[in-house]
């Protein structure tokens, strides 16, 4: 940590402008936050080992105008592309002896929203700077390496990173944010930043600058029985004072440096009151022998509490969707019909579903068989009119109650004097790429106690990227195809079209089947809807 004045005002405002902690929006099926994993503390000290002995072959320190902070750079360079980060030197040319800034990110989550980890990775000239700031540094590149290991999905893009020259005055991040274009800066909405993380009369001091961002930390915390304060000795002296700056939100976590503990401190947290929170800071004595577990354990958990928080994808509870098939059927009074039920399970695992329907008229029932399906599973439901059913049109709601989630579809239903209407399926059929066999969708007509018309019409809309693959009939009730499109070289994208056909000697009632087959390679699609007239 660099002394230095207090920075100004926050930032607090912008923290609802550049998204940095939103509550989570209810849902049929909520989303649940994936736990992070344990950050190992034998392994971060097994990074300190390391700086520690760089010190040692580079006259006892680490800073960045010796070889030290160069074999540092390189060590925790190495680490992370075994593991699969993408990493950047940045030659920092305002740094002491031009040393270089190391960037490293995770290649995955949205390259728009970064949450940012940073630790300045040089020491003083006068020691090796275990606690300051080793602690930052191997913590976040633990933290790095875990989240390699166990590999979640992203929601966000991760970047690390390990400064230059900040005992300086924070060169290394001033010169990493100043070069960074706008449309980049724009994209990190977070910086999170350690900066003495193991001091050895320990603290647990949470930095205040962004409401929310503190929130996070303190949750963790709260969650172990720890209480925090805000960090009133590190505002403005590390790192995240650059980006602070910059208009970026800020975080942060330290434990203490050369200001002296308060009584009222050792009672909340132990340690000595009247004694430095780090007696060696800035001296030859910070060695490994300098941090003891305890902070250090604590701080680097909290460290991947953040990050799991922030940036990993929630994992998706059980849920599923459900559609009809045909979406609209007329019967004339005393008549039924039957509609297909299909579930599929969206996320998570399947669950038990009880299947009702309402807004049905008067004189109506419906039944479905089976009554109770799992996710996944298809069931029929049959809707019965009776002699004194009125006529009209009347949209029935099927409600799919399942375990987890509940969902619903709604299904359009001709009673008498509609009998003839159109008939419209809107359930979503996806069509398979070449050479995958002809799908179709059905559309049931009932209580038209006629033929179909010489001029029958068949609206279809289809979402596909060329066309010109598709060839489409409608296959009247007794098995007959009617060709409506062959395929062709157009490449315009999607179908919208309206075709006639004299379907004349075709009996009205019964199932009818809009079949579509795709006759080349490389492009896909779905029909939406179509309606039949007869």
């Amino acid at each position: 940590m660099k002394w230095k004045t207090r920075l100004g005002a926050g930032v607090t405002a912008l923290a609802a402008v550049l998204g940095v902690v939103t509550a989570p929006a209810a849902t049929a099926a909520p989303a649940t936050a994936l736990a992070a994993p344990d950050i190992s503390l034998a392994n971060i000290k097994g990074h300190l080992n390391q700086l520690q002995a760089i010190a040692n072959n580079n006259g006892g320190t680490r800073s960045a105008r010796g070889g030290g902070y160069a074999a540092s750079v390189s060590y925790v360079e190495n680490l992370l592309k075994n593991a699969g980060f993408t990493t950047t030197r940045q030659t920092c040319t305002s740094c002491l002896g031009q040393s270089q800034n190391l960037i490293a990110e995770w290649p995955q989550g949205d390259a728009s929203q970064v949450i940012m980890l940073g630790a300045h990775l040089d020491s003083v000239s006068a020691g090796p700077g275990i606690n300051d700031n080793g602690s930052g540094s191997a913590s976040i590149l633990e933290t790095a390496l875990t989240l390699a290991r166990t590999n979640p999905a992203m929601a966000k893009r991760v970047r690390f990173a390990w400064w230059a020259d900040e005992e300086s005055g924070l060169v290394g991040s001033k010169y990493y944010v100043n070069n960074l274009p706008g449309t980049e800066r724009t994209k990190i909405k977070t910086y999170l930043n350690f900066d003495m993380i193991g001091s050895k009369n320990w603290g647990y001091f949470v930095y205040d600058d962004v409401a929310s961002i503190k929130a996070v930390f303190d949750e963790y915390f709260a969650s172990i029985g720890i209480q925090t304060e805000g960090d009133s000795e590190g505002d403005g002296r590390s790192d995240h004072a650059s980006f602070k700056s910059a208009g970026i939100p800020v975080g942060g976590l330290a434990t203490g440096a050369g200001d002296i503990k308060s009584s009222a401190q050792a009672q909340k947290w132990g340690g000595t009151a009247g004694s430095p929170f780090d007696n060696c800071y800035h001296r030859a004595c910070d060695t490994t022998s300098n941090i003891p577990d305890t902070p250090l354990e604590k701080n680097s958990d909290a460290i991947g509490y953040a990050l799991w928080k922030l940036a990993v994808a929630p994992t998706q509870g059980n849920d599923f969707s459900v559609s009809l098939n045909p979406g609209a059927g007329t019967v004339q009074p005393g008549q039924s019909l039957q509609v297909a039920v299909n579930t599929t399970t969206t996320s998570g695992s399947a669950q038990s579903i009880s299947l009702s329907a309402s807004g049905l008229p008067a004189g109506a029932t419906a039944s479905f068989s089976p009554a109770t399906i799992s996710s996944g599973g298809s069931s029929t439901l049959t809707i019965t009119t009776s002699s004194s059913t009125p006529t009209g049109t009347f949209p029935i709601t099927v409600t799919a109650d399942g375990t987890n989630a509940d969902h619903t579809a709604s299904f359009s239903l001709g009673v008498g004097s509609s009998s003839c209407a159109p008939v419209t399926s809107s359930a979503r059929l996806d069509i398979p790429d070449y050479p995958g066999a002809a799908v179709s969708s059905t559309a049931n007509v009932a209580g038209c106690a006629r033929n179909a018309s010489g001029t029958t019409k068949v609206e279809v809309h289809i979402t596909h990227t060329y066309r010109g693959d598709l060839v489409i009939d409608l296959v009247a009730p007794d098995g007959t195809a009617y060709r409506l499109k062959n395929s062709s070289s157009d490449s315009t994208p999607n179908l919208d079209t309206t075709y006639t056909v004299n379907a004349s000697s075709e009996a009205a009632n019964g199932a009818w089947q809009l079949r579509i087959r795709d006759t080349g390679p490389a492009d896909t699609g779905y029909l939406s809807s179509w309606t039949l007239t007869v």
